[in-house]
Order: structure tokens, then sequence, then C-alpha cells
């Protein structure tokens, strides 16, 4: 079993941030330290939303609080996701810099959590120069969509080929890219290495509860955490997502509760991809 520190959104409702995050971690063995980013009612993709962000002091104390007693001694990763202000930004920053002090081999695993194709960017723009800035080069671990790997890397990316170069110019060591186009009704998850790059496509679906990439991000970290290497944890990942779709159809919410099985589904077939 390994610790995790997940940062990220909390809602009420709803199955996004760290409600898909825990989830996941806990029913493939893992303890997770939850931090949250922001409180809400449930996601913003609702009609209507309630809620506001925890004051980055009051993380930092909650931070000093578990390295008091002790726990940061332990971590084994830390995970990040939804930053509402560059200052949550500095917190991540800070905790990872923290971690390190004890555990050097401890993984950073980065969701920027940026935006999307269809909206575009849904974050503050200093917020995700930030990001850029201070999170993804400490980075072991970049787990993306096809929109933030675009924006961050400067560089189109219209095929699995095209994420290649782009994702191996961010610098961190393992990059997953998810919701790459291959055809008008396919999509590939991305897992681009020094020197390796495999993709796995699975069907585009018309309507996906909001959370997957929150769902892939904990899903990749826990395999990564089992020993799998990194397209092997990419395939777990991508299965595991498809599955979690797969018995969510016609749900406003993903469906993680209850004996689903979503978290052993079998591993989407990952092939190596020549960027040419």
């Amino acid at each position: 079993m390994a610790t995790v520190v997940a940062v990220s959104s909390f809602v009420a409702r709803g199955t996004v941030g760290l409600r898909a995050v825990l989830p996941a971690l806990d029913r493939m063995g893992h303890e997770t330290i939850a931090l949250p980013t922001i409180l809400l009612s449930n996601h913003l993709g609702h009609a209507r939303a309630s809620g506001g962000a925890v004051a980055p002091e009051t993380l930092s104390a909650m931070i000093d609080a578990l390295e008091a007693n002790g726990w940061l001694a332990g971590v084994d990763a830390v995970l990040s996701g939804y930053m509402p202000s560059p200052d949550h930004v500095r917190v991540v920053e800070n905790l990872v810099s923290r971690v390190r002090v004890e555990r050097p081999q401890a993984l950073f695993v980065c969701d920027p959590v940026l935006g999307d194709v269809d909206g575009g960017l849904y974050v503050p723009r200093d917020v995700a120069e930030e990001i850029g800035a201070r999170l993804v080069p400490i980075a072991t671990h970049l787990k993306l969509n096809v929109f933030e790997l675009a924006y961050l890397s400067g560089r189109p990316v219209e095929a699995p080929a095209d994420a290649v170069a782009p994702a191996r110019g961010l610098g961190p060591p393992v990059v997953l890219a998810s919701s790459v186009p291959v055809a008008a009704d396919r999509l590939a998850n991305v897992v681009v290495t020094r020197d390796r790059a495999a993709q796995g496509s699975v069907e585009r679906e018309a309507q996906v509860p909001h959370g997957t990439g929150d769902l892939m991000a904990a899903v990749f970290t826990a395999h990564t955490l089992d020993g799998e290497d990194p397209v092997a944890s990419a395939g777990f990942a991508a299965g595991a997502v498809a599955a979690a779709i797969a018995v969510s159809r016609g749900a406003d919410e993903l469906g993680l509760a209850g004996l689903t099985g979503w978290h052993e589904a079998p591993p989407l077939v990952m092939a190596e991809i020549d960027p040419g």
C-alpha cells in the first residue's frame, strides 16, 4: 500500500476532483491524504453551483500539521488537480518540495486542469501560467488532455503522432495525454516517455460525465505505484475510464460507487507510435 497526497477540488455531490480520485485509490489499495482546494456543491457543468475556494493559508496550515505529525515522511506520491488561484499553485509546489526532503523518490503526478477543446481555458490565465511555470517542470508524471498539451507546449496536436514532440518538450519524464483525435469517431490516449510512445484508442462518446480526467489521473497513479511501467499504467487507466463511462451511460455523474468493477477492467491495448 502506498500513500498519496491528493490536492484538488471537492464537491458535495458528484464524482469530479477528489470525489473521483478517492474511490480510485481506495479500490486499488492505496491510502489517500485529501487536501481540497475548493469546496463546491457540485461541478460547474450543472445549472447552479455554490461554494468557494479554501484559503491557501488554511491549506498551508493543514500541511504544516501533517508534517508535524510525521505523516509527510511516509508519502509516496503527490497528485495535483484543480487550482483556483496562483497562490494554490505555490502551495502545491511547496508541498512537493517538503515531501521530497524526506522522500526524494516520491512521484509528483500533475493534472493541470486548465480547460478543454470545447470550452477553452476555464481557469484564469495567471493560474495556467503558474502551473506551467511551477508545477509542470517538477512533475515526474503529467496527465493532461489534448487541449492542455497544445496550450502548455504552444504546438498543435491533431493526431497521436503530433503529441510526441510536444510532450517530450514539456520536460516531465512521463506524459499521458487523453482525447487526442484519431478519426471522426475515435479518440486516443497517448503516453510518452523519453524513449517510448504508445497509443490506445477508444470510441468517441457523445455524452460523457465530468470527472473522467480526474479518474484517469488517479488510476494511472495507482498502477504506477504498483510498479507498472508507464505504457501498462496508461492502458489500465484508459481501460478503467472506459468501463466507468460504460456503467454511467444515461447518468449525470460517473457511477463509481457499488460493485460495478470498473477498476478491474482489462487494460486498453496500447500500440507503439512512430512519430515519423
